[in-house]
């Protein structure tokens, strides 16, 4: 059972986290799954993948405004720092993750400080 403020959240402060809101019906879902699947798997550096059923959590989804689907979330140190809808192909979820990890390693203090 998916606990969004412990799974996601809480958990963005040790590492970013993916979130994936799906459902099994969705075409352009079932296409991106397996995308988000293999860049996590290679992305350098600790990145959390969380696939959220819509159809199982329709409450969390209204609640965080998900108003088409696949709807994809990048949180870190609690904050959404992006967010696309739709399918896209490996190369753009590959930059689209560079783009926000980069920055937040820049904005970090621990990082900065080094």
């Amino acid at each position: 059972m998916l606990d969004f403020q412990r799974d996601v959240i809480e958990a963005s402060h040790r590492q970013p986290v993916l979130v994936d809101f799906y459902a099994a019906w969705c075409g352009p879902c079932t296409m991106l799954g397996p995308v988000l699947d293999e860049v996590v798997k290679k992305t350098s550096g600790p990145l959390k993948l969380v696939k959220v059923n819509t159809d199982e959590n329709q409450e969390l989804a209204v609640s965080a405004g998900v108003s088409g689907i696949p709807d994809v979330r990048l949180f870190i140190d609690g904050k959404q720092v992006g967010a696309f809808t739709g399918f896209r192909p490996m190369l753009e979820v590959r930059q689209f993750l560079a783009d926000r990890l980069a920055f937040s390693s820049t904005k970090s203090p621990t990082k900065a400080s080094r």
